[in-house]
């Protein structure tokens, strides 16, 4: 990895506090949808399903672009890339506005989606500027700005109330591209980008950063993401939609409830860093995962009622959960997957050091297909099922999967005997080195045979 030496504290926070803040805006930009959508729908007569991919096609192209986008920060830095993109995605949030057809919607709807990108690009620029003891702190901190989503929810639907959801999709645009302008003059060059500029050195080629992809540990670090990010942003689209239908409340109460998951989805993602650094990120994948089952079982029960055949009759009883509950397990669950998104990042700049942009970019990307794929299947499941907690029974499954081939996983690993250890078993999920840098377009090597194939 690059030397740090130069690198102040304010240098650091200026870096982390700018892109902390540019992330923010631009999650909100990129859940807009889970408002103005509803708006959308009743204007047009959408279905449940065209309304699940209206949410879920922004999610496309930010889970997408996040490949290109990694590997061009990991070339040309985020202090070019960050405004590049920030601006590229003002226009087309701008441009919505002029639409007037569902297909014509989708087609903006793809453009604006590019805010979603911005996470990579965030992370392979932060990540450059702290050393692997305080990564996971750090991308924690930055990994924050999710709470983008709950700005939406919260203050949107009365942005709506005052201007239109036209208004707000251009307040949107003014902000995205002012934050745009301002990151360009504030932000520095990472220490990277600014060594290969003092010695005319070349950044590491497309292939060589793309090498790593063919670790099966790559895709399941990404299967995890699916889960903790792409279901938390599905989510976080489809609760206002929910509690309007489900419960029958406003849609500015909706949007609250839904901002209540969204911002222990956030804020805390900071903390799981933190505990990733201190306590390790397997620690908080298990943690993550079982309270994620135990609140998802009881959000998939539906309402229902029971007929027992009593002494003196028949004896009837509901069973269901009120709106209170419900939003409380939503708040518990946001916060167990803050702290899982922190966990799955620690991992990337220590096994992959030089592959950040490359590596992030493929677990995040999976990760936001999550957040496409699953408000379309949120959609068929209520057209087909009628059940209104049919989503998240789906996403139980997925924890129960992702939670399965994790423990097989590392099960495995703990068979095996790493070599610098002796006869002690391999029990960390993170190397206690960083990885060598790869040369000659070779892939990066691993630093112990469990560590590749866990």
């Amino acid at each position: 990895m690059h030397s740090l030496e130069g690198v102040t504290r304010p240098d650091q926070y200026r870096a982390l506090g700018l892109s902390t803040f540019a992330f923010t805006v631009c999650f909100a930009v990129w859940t807009i949808f889970s408002i103005i959508g509803v708006k959308i729908k009743g204007e047009l007569g959408l279905s449940d399903t065209q309304f699940g991919l209206l949410v879920a096609t922004p999610i496309l192209t930010g889970s997408v672009s996040r490949i290109f986008l990694g590997v061009w920060t990991e070339q040309y830095g985020g202090r070019i890339m960050f405004p590049l993109q920030m601006v590229i995605t003002a226009v087309a949030v701008w441009l919505l506005t002029s639409v007037q057809t569902y297909e014509i919607f989708l087609l903006a709807a793809l453009g604006l989606g590019l805010a979603g990108g911005s996470f990579i690009v965030g992370v392979a620029y932060v990540s450059q500027w702290f050393d692997k003891e305080h990564q996971g702190t750090a991308l924690g901190i930055f990994g924050a700005g999710n709470v983008g989503a709950a700005v939406t929810n919260f203050a949107a639907p009365f942005l709506v109330i005052a201007v239109g959801w036209e208004g707000t999709a251009r307040v949107y645009a003014i902000v995205l591209a002012i934050t745009a302008v301002l990151f360009y003059i504030l932000a520095k060059d990472d220490p990277a980008q600014a060594s290969r500029k003092r010695t005319g050195a070349k950044a590491v080629s497309a292939a060589e950063q793309l090498a790593p992809l063919k670790n099966i540990q790559v895709w399941r670090f990404a299967t995890y993401y699916f889960f903790v990010f792409g279901a938390f942003v599905a989510l976080a689209s489809f609760l206002p939609r929910y509690y309007v239908g489900a419960y029958g409340l406003e849609l500015t109460t909706a949007g609250i409830f839904a901002g209540l998951y969204s911002l222990p989805g956030s804020v805390f993602r900071a903390l799981g860093g933190w505990m990733s650094d201190k306590w390790g990120a397997r620690f908080v994948m298990y943690l993550t995962f079982v309270v994620s089952l135990a609140c998802l079982f009881v959000m998939s029960y539906p309402q229902t009622s029971y007929t027992v055949q009593g002494i003196s009759g028949a004896i009837t009883f509901d069973f269901g959960i009120g709106v209170a509950f419900f939003v409380t397990l939503t708040v518990i669950l946001g916060f167990v997957m803050s702290l899982g998104k922190a966990a799955v990042y620690k991992h990337i700049p220590v096994y992959y050091p030089h592959h950040v942009g490359a590596v992030g970019g493929l677990v995040g990307m999976i990760g936001g297909l999550g957040g496409f794929v699953l408000p379309i299947a949120f959609g068929l499941l209520l057209d087909f099922t009628g059940v209104w907690t049919a989503p998240y029974m789906l996403m139980f499954v997925l924890v129960a999967v992702s939670t399965v081939w994790m423990h097989i996983a590392i099960r495995r690993m703990e068979m095996r005997r790493h070599p610098a250890l002796g006869d002690e078993k391999y029990l960390s999920d993170v190397p206690e080195q960083p990885l060598a840098k790869p040369s000659s377009g070779e892939p990066e090597r691993q630093s112990s045979g469990a560590a590749k194939t866990a």
